[in-house]
């Protein structure tokens, strides 16, 4: 099904949409739903009827709404036994789809066996108003009901019909001719395009100092004490108090991530180790999080004493409260200084601290458009093995995540939906994720069985994008799977950046990237990533829970949970990324080496100009090397890129990865492959290590080598170059610095005929000098 051909285009294009109803001036756009392209909807508003005849013997009827354009029909929920219903539901039909000329209206009577007529109002589609936003809402109006003959039957049905556009404030919640085919009212919850905000997310620091007076149930033998706290999922635990006593201490310090509005208390153990296997509860305590300090920078809290709580089961499994309380001595706070990673630092979409007392102003506006997709794949199969995809978009910036309404059954869905972002800083990132719906078809009726399927994702960092430019590309989404790269089809995005203030934008270079707390009390990088984990797991648990549920899946794929599993690729990335990086370092240098030997005498001789022109004028060098960049930089600015940069398979090494280095990346965690393939790749994992080994062993013997130049391991190789280091001071202090410098250049530079292809002496040196690799075992 994800077969393609084997020359793939995986380029960025650039595109020239018809935006905003083609109402462009220069880069900016005037209109408010400016960055999409305008769809033309037949809106019709149901609001309610009164007066209906009742069509059996009870004397009321169970009505109903059927609203009819040539093949598309929608209707409106039905009511028991009423004759003055109320729906208030709205229906829109694409007006690229219609293929009449007339719109009915049917009021009709639910039966068991036929529902019955009991009337219907007809509307020339030529006769229909048009309306755009800003424009207030159409008032809907009463219309006498016919029996379809033209005959006025008893009963009128308050309607609104106008043609307008998906800038309607209806459009969100109306019902789509497109989704026809979908029944049910969670169904249709689940296409809708709605906006989520993450939990307000907060560290909460406990700092666990002593406790006193415990009472072990063994009081003849020392106590191995120590604490476990326990919030929601997570569960960590001090170490074993050194003290050894009834009344031990630790002063550790214990991190978690909690969200608003706090829901759980926090819930303290003292444990005692009585065997390998086996602890005894001394005491427990829960603290409710609402009544806890907030601090915003690193000023002490106050601490407090609680009392442990210690239940004992007498005879017959009642329990028994000790009075007597053993009390924990600790500091609690929450801290909003910091800023709650639920992102990697590289693509970040958010850098505030939790606390909004901390918070700048915004520097700017972003405005994103999802105008369509081209080319998607056949996800799942539907009735008679034919392949479908029901896609839709998820993007996410800062605390916002939005969710486009989901197009059913398209390889070329069509979404023109716009949403916009505040920027507080513009070294960020905004992700537009692109899935399958497969939650449309009952779903989640076997169980929750079915997960969205990711169809691909876009990264776009702010910092790239010139203000107040409209940016139209389409993207290609790419997707890994343990058979390769594939490209999942395109999306096409208008993105456009606008600055509030260029003086603070670019204030915010100079800043931290993250919040002070980091840097004046920096939290440890095994924290952080646990730290991560718990923000992403409490994130993506709060967000199922709205309504529809933006899935977990969808959440782990667009906060890239397990991107720091082990990859050979990304390894072999990472590396060359490295190379590519020092190439320049290496130009430099073979181009110095050129120099040295005269490959090109004229060269060689303006460079010994040039060095004799800096020794003797030495107050130029740093003018002359900043001029160098500066103009080094406006000569490339010519070539500056002027598109965004998107996923490059090359630089990924996807598409030149091994199927099975792609399969130990797909691979769970622990492994569930077979064992031959295991022992097979635990001994290329050893190969690899041994090289790194390798070099890590070389450059610490050159470190060592460089110690032992004073540390007399070597005494005549010391004495040699502490006597060297007394003759050069003597020298240089004797001869001026511009003479040593100036004779040292002519050196280096000197030509090949007086040059020899050994070593030199100092290198020589050097290599003898000794390292402790012949200490190692």
């Amino acid at each position: 099904m994800m077969q393609r051909p084997p020359h793939e285009d995986f380029s960025l294009k650039e595109t020239k949409p018809h935006l905003g109803g083609g109402k462009v001036t220069g880069d900016k756009l005037t209109s408010t739903y400016d960055l999409v392209e305008q769809m033309q909807y037949l809106y019709v508003r149901v609001v309610k009827a009164k007066d209906l005849p009742a069509k059996d013997l009870t004397g009321s009827c169970d009505p109903y709404v059927e609203v009819k354009l040539g093949n598309y029909r929608g209707t409106t929920r039905h009511f028991e036994k009423k004759s003055n219903p109320e729906w208030n539901q709205v229906f829109a039909f694409s007006k690229d789809r219609v293929q009449a000329s007339f719109l009915e209206a049917i009021v009709k009577d639910k039966d068991l066996l036929k529902d019955d007529l009991i009337g219907r109002v007809v509307f020339d589609l030529n006769e229909i108003p048009k309306r755009v936003p800003p424009d207030s809402p159409l008032a809907p109006q009463w219309y006498r009901l016919d029996d379809g003959k033209g005959q006025k039957v008893k009963g009128e049905l308050m309607l609104a019909v106008w043609f307008g556009t998906q800038a309607d404030e209806a459009f969100s919640e109306a019902w789509h001719s497109d989704a026809a085919t979908v029944s049910g009212a969670d169904a249709l919850a689940n296409i809708r395009s709605k906006v989520y905000l993450s939990p307000k997310l907060w560290y909460l620091r406990v700092n666990v100092i002593e406790a006193q007076d415990l009472i072990p149930s063994d009081k003849g033998r020392y106590p191995e004490v120590y604490v476990k706290v326990i919030m929601g999922n997570q569960a960590l635990r001090t170490r074993v108090s050194q003290s050894r006593s009834i009344n031990p201490m630790w002063n550790e310090d214990l991190m978690f991530v909690v969200a608003e509005p706090f829901e759980e208390h926090l819930i303290l153990s003292v444990e005692d180790r009585v065997a390998p296997n086996k602890d005894e509860v001394l005491g427990r305590c829960a603290v409710p999080l609402k009544y806890l300090d907030k601090r915003f920078d690193y000023r002490p809290v106050n601490s407090r004493w609680f009392n442990l709580e210690k239940h004992v089961i007498m005879e017959g499994g009642e329990k028994k409260e000790i009075k007597f309380a053993s009390k924990i001595h600790m500091r609690i706070c929450l801290e909003g200084g910091y800023h709650v990673l639920d992102e990697s630092t590289h693509y970040s979409s958010d850098l505030r601290p939790t606390a909004k007392q901390l918070w700048k102003p915004n520097i700017g506006v972003l405005e994103l458009g999802i105008l369509n997709a081209t080319g998607l794949m056949p996800m799942k199969a539907k009735e008679g093995g034919r392949g479908a995809t029901d896609a839709y978009c998820v993007a996410k910036y800062g605390q916002k995540w939005i969710r486009t309404r989901t197009i059913i059954d398209s390889f070329t869905p069509r979404w023109n939906e716009q949403y916009t972002w505040e920027v507080f800083d513009p070294c960020t990132v905004v992700t537009v994720g692109v899935f399958d719906n497969c939650h449309l078809h009952g779903a989640d009726k076997n169980n929750g069985v079915g997960k969205d399927s990711r169809i691909g994702k876009v990264r776009i960092r702010l910092s790239t994008l010139e203000t107040d430019r409209v940016y139209t590309h389409s993207y290609p989404l790419l997707v890994l799977h343990p058979n390769g790269v594939k490209k999942m089809g395109e999306i096409h995005l208008a993105v456009r950046y606008t600055c509030s203030s260029l003086l603070n934008m670019m204030y915010m270079y100079s800043m931290p990237l993250l919040p002070k707390m980091h840097y004046l009390h920096p939290l440890t990088v095994s924290q952080l990533d646990n730290l991560r984990h718990q923000a992403t797991q409490i994130v993506s648990t709060r967000l199922t829970r709205a309504e529809p549920p933006l899935r977990k899946e969808v959440v782990e794929y667009m906060l890239d949970v397990g991107s720091h599993m082990w990859s050979m690729r990304r390894s072999k990335a990472n590396f060359f990324r490295i190379m590519g990086v020092m190439s320049g370092v290496i130009a430099v240098g073979k181009w110095f080496e050129q120099i040295c030997i005269w490959k090109n005498p004229i060269t060689t001789v303006l460079i010994h100009i040039l060095f004799t022109i800096l020794v003797i004028y030495p107050e130029l060098i740093l003018p002359t090397i900043f001029l160098y960049l500066f103009l080094i930089g406006i000569w490339y600015y010519r070539w500056r890129p002027r598109h965004p940069p998107h996923m490059d398979t090359r630089l990924s090494h996807a598409d030149s990865a091994h199927p099975d280095e792609l399969d130990e990346e797909f691979d769970t965690f622990p492994t569930s492959r077979p064992s031959d393939i295991i022992r097979m790749r635990y001994d290329r994992l050893r190969s690899i290590a041994g090289r790194i080994q390798t070099v890590v062993g070389d450059l610490a013997t050159q470190g060592e080598r460089f110690q032992s130049l004073l540390s007399w391991r070597d005494p005549r190789a010391t004495a040699l170059f502490v006597l060297f280091c007394l003759i050069a001071a003597v020298v240089l202090y004797v001869t001026p610095f511009q003479a040593v410098a100036f004779l040292i250049g002519l050196y280096v530079l000197r030509h090949p005929r007086l040059r020899n292809k050994h070593p030199s002496v100092p290198l020589n040196f050097f290599r003898r000098l000794p390292a402790r690799t012949d200490c190692m075992l």
